[in-house]
């Protein structure tokens, strides 16, 4: 089969990350990526436990960017194998089912939660956090009966959506029902990580909620506070013209434009209430600000902004995926005793009185039509032309992109 894989080769990444900076082309072509187009064997099953899917549409997430761009952090490289296909965002068909799988057949509509926790890996008893419902936790994501990998995508025994077939574990596996489409099923992964972030950190109806940051899961953050019924304030820091458009459409209240000249610091305090305020040298700070802060971009700009538009005694819930961040004042943080909150990708969540995961509670939430993602699915290609859906995710304001996705 075909599949877009990622291998580590040493003397290629050095190559790539020196020269990519530069020209960020390198990092997809020439004969120094360490991304490339290939032909693979189908994963096989690890074990009767588990399904193979055909996949229907296979999304590019923006930590795909940042692996491919070689800016994730080696901290994480323990929990990864190689070579591996990329792709965590899945939607497709099951194609082949293992002899002990019980409740799925083959043509069935799947998404999967791509997580690869002790239930996957044939762990028993599970660990302290899976067992608590907190598998995005899981302390044995290195072990077990497949290769390393913290997510499908990462592991070199699963396969991922960036290639024709996929293999997951029967825990993994969340039906579609008819009235949740294909397109909304691959978008289901990333707004389940919103929809975990305010789960978890849940706004209330009286407080005021800055989002900074408008991709794909910006506006998944403003999309799950809408149709979970929060009715907070909420206010949006954007780039671009076609995401202020998005971000009113699925619920925002207001819209501020990202500026060098720093001229929405004033016009976001003016909204909050707030004051600001100008040091003896460097940024103004902002005295007053937003009950809770979604950081959704994970540079060390949004970051700084984060940390000086939450109130005293504020939150601040880090979303972007960031790994290092040099020069970052952190004065605020302990000036105004903030509450400073991570959210890795999604688990267990209590939704009416019950626990879920966090992904099924997404299919409930579209199937209920509370909420459609669609919209954001801008470009769409074969995996042939993975340089190219690189190349366009990569670049949102040339083609006003939003979620690129795959048709393997």
């Amino acid at each position: 089969m075909k599949a877009v894989q990622f291998n580590l080769n040493l003397p290629k990444y050095t190559f790539s990350k020196a020269m990519g900076k530069m020209h960020p082309s390198l990092y997809v072509n020439g004969p120094f990526t360490c991304v490339q187009l290939r032909d693979v064997r189908t994963p096989e099953l690890p074990t009767d436990k588990w399904v193979e899917i055909k996949v229907k549409y296979g999304g590019i997430c923006g930590s795909d960017l940042n692996l491919i761009s070689l800016k994730d952090s080696p901290a994480t490289s323990p929990f990864i194998s190689f070579p591996f296909t990329i792709g965590h965002e899945i939607v497709g068909t099951i194609s082949k089912v293992g002899s002990k799988v019980e409740h799925l057949s083959v043509g069935e509509r799947v998404v999967i939660d791509p997580i690869l926790s002790c239930k996957a890996r044939g762990i028993t008893p599970l660990c302290r956090e899976c067992n608590q419902g907190n598998y995005n936790l899981c302390k044995n994501m290195s072990s077990g009966s497949i290769s390393p990998g913290l997510l499908t995508g990462t592991c070199k025994d699963t396969g991922g959506s960036w290639g024709n077939n996929v293999v997951a574990h029967e825990s993994q596996i969340i039906k579609l029902p008819e009235k949740v489409n294909d397109k909304n099923g691959v978008l289901v992964e990333p707004f389940s990580c919103a929809l975990h972030t305010v789960l978890h950190n849940p706004p209330k109806n009286t407080d005021t909620v800055f989002v900074i940051g408008s991709g794909v899961i910006g506006i998944c953050v403003i999309a799950a506070i809408r149709s979970l019924d929060i009715s907070c304030k909420v206010a949006v820091l954007v780039k671009y013209p076609f995401q202020a458009e998005l971000a009113k459409a699925f619920g925002a209240d207001e819209v501020f434009f990202l500026s060098r000249q720093q001229e929405y610091v004033s016009e976001v305090a003016k909204s909050f209430d707030a004051n600001v305020l100008h040091p003896v040298f460097g940024d103004p700070i902002v005295h007053g600000g937003a009950d809770i802060v979604y950081e959704c971009v994970g540079n060390r700009k949004s970051l700084h902004d984060a940390l000086r538009f939450a109130r005293k005694g504020g939150k601040v819930v880090l979303l972007g995926l960031a790994s290092f961040v040099d020069k970052l004042d952190m004065t605020m943080i302990w000036l105004n005793e903030l509450e400073i909150k991570g959210s890795f990708a999604y688990g267990m969540d209590l939704y009416n009185g019950k626990q879920k995961r966090t992904l099924q509670i997404a299919v409930d939430l579209m199937a209920q039509q509370k909420v459609n993602l669609e919209s954001l699915i801008t470009d769409y290609f074969p995996l042939e032309r993975y340089r190219e859906a690189i190349a366009t995710a990569s670049n949102k304001k040339k083609r006003n992109t939003m979620k690129v996705v795959f048709e393997p």
